[in-house]
């Protein structure tokens, strides 16, 4: 029998979708990659600009066409796409993910949750790509308000720290597609690669650590932990997590 007219859509169920828990950034995966910012088609993953046309619009209708702003890197099942999309229900945001069994299931989630709770969702979608290796390829200078880098591979032997989502060569293309003022999130439940991100940052004349008191008070900081399959494991077992979280600052005259 058909599903009856109005019916819930069902939700992926994760056991159909697992796959390893990291990949290799450095290995060559085949999927389409835009060549530049300008030659990426966004109108397939929001609903409000293929509602605004094929966003290719120039000039001031260019400028009210609205851009993602959030990109969530190695978002695994999208738990914290989903509960950011009624936080910041006007912003764009996507997630970005290496691995394709995963990347289809936070599809069919988001396509799950816009069916069956008309009006949310739209402004949340993934896409399966390697953002070590063509972040400028989606990303115009300046375009992303927040960056999420939760729970990377720790890569724990030292011939793989190459590999580390965090170093400073990839920092400066973070800080080239992130908004002055813009705000990067890292956690992790290995305090070696939490001290090795924050290390990192701290070198970086383009980032300054965000207090406690200032993180308090930043409603993202407390899904950090609770809404990534990662962090409910930790939780579950009762482990530490280490949070970071740093400022894009201005560029230096």
């Amino acid at each position: 029998m058909g599903k009856k007219k109005g019916a819930a859509c069902a939700h992926p169920r994760k056991r159909f979708y697992r796959a390893r828990a990291h990949s290799n950034p450095l290995s060559d995966s085949h999927f389409p990659v835009p060549v530049s910012p300008a030659h990426c088609d966004w109108t397939e993953h929001f609903p409000v600009l293929a509602a605004a046309g094929d966003g290719s619009a120039s000039g001031q209708q260019q400028q009210q066409v609205p851009k993602v702003r959030f990109a969530d890197v190695g978002c695994g099942f999208g738990g914290l796409l989903v509960r950011l999309s009624d936080l910041y229900p006007e912003t764009l945001m996507i997630g970005m993910e290496l691995r394709d069994k995963v990347t289809e299931y936070v599809k069919e989630r988001i396509v799950a949750l816009r069916k069956n709770n008309p009006g949310r969702y739209g402004n949340i979608s993934v896409i399966r790509t390697n953002a070590m290796k063509f972040l400028p390829n989606y990303f115009d200078k300046g375009q992303l308000e927040k960056m999420f880098f939760l729970f990377p591979d720790p890569h724990f032997k030292e011939k793989n720290h190459r590999r580390r989502i965090i170093s400073q060569g990839l920092l400066a293309e973070y800080a080239y597609v992130m908004a002055e003022g813009g705000i990067l999130y890292t956690v992790t439940d290995v305090q070696e690669l939490g001290e090795w991100m924050k290390s990192n940052l701290d070198a970086h004349p383009l980032f300054e650590r965000i207090n406690l008191e200032e993180q308090s008070s930043d409603p993202v900081v407390e899904f950090l932990v609770a809404t990534s399959e990662e962090g409910q494991k930790v939780a579950r077992n009762r482990g530490d997590t280490f949070v970071a979280v740093y400022r894009r600052v201005p560029s230096p005259p």
